[in-house]
């Protein structure tokens, strides 16, 4: 009942906001009663922390499914990088849900806690994707906590910008955006297709 709970807090979460929620909406899209819904959280602020773990878990989720099988470590670099622009900046909810973290994040200390050690998290295994990369010749990068950082860091400002230009995170926007950040990661540039 907890995970169906924050995952229905992370839905209308992502639809609405945290202010335009209350716990009578997230009860009855839970299909609960709000006593069932006191039962496992105290607060509202109980079920936002709730509703960013489940966003931490799908994330995670959705890059192990996706490096299953996968070895080669170019691949496994591409894979989870195609995953992260999918989820993170294609995905409308997941980006105004992160949004809201960074938003109340300001004021939260523990919500900023949560965001940094999962960050944090994210960051190292970029960094060991991007080495072991390095290792095989695949990406050339002179340091790869700056590459990982800076591509980070992009991804983050794409979210900014498409609260404004949301057409920059539109599906014809995809292969671009994912050739952007290999380029910050040391992929070699594409070769241009030859016409004839």
């Amino acid at each position: 009942m907890p995970a169906k709970l924050a995952a229905s807090a992370f839905a209308l979460f992502a639809e609405k906001g945290f202010d335009g929620v209350n716990l009578d909406q997230i009860a009855a899209h839970a299909g609960v009663t709000k006593g069932s819904l006191y039962w496992h959280f105290n607060s509202k602020r109980e079920l936002i922390h709730a509703a960013c773990a489940h966003y931490y878990r799908m994330y995670q989720r959705r890059i192990n499914e996706a490096l299953a099988g996968v070895t080669d470590p170019a691949a496994r670099l591409e894979h989870t990088l195609r995953v992260a622009v999918r989820t993170c900046l294609m995905d409308q909810a997941n980006r105004v849900f992160t949004m809201e973290i960074f938003t109340s994040a300001v004021h939260d200390a523990e919500l900023r806690r949560g965001w940094q050690q999962f960050y944090d998290s994210v960051r190292e295994f970029y960094i060991g994707l991007v080495r072991a990369a390095a290792v095989a010749g695949a990406v050339h990068v002179a340091d790869a906590e700056q590459a990982v950082n800076l591509m980070l860091a992009a991804m983050e400002g794409i979210k900014l910008r498409a609260l404004f230009e949301p057409e920059i995170c539109s599906p014809t926007e995809e292969e671009r955006l994912v050739e952007g950040l290999k380029e910050i990661l040391g992929f070699p540039a594409p070769k241009p297709s030859r016409n004839g």
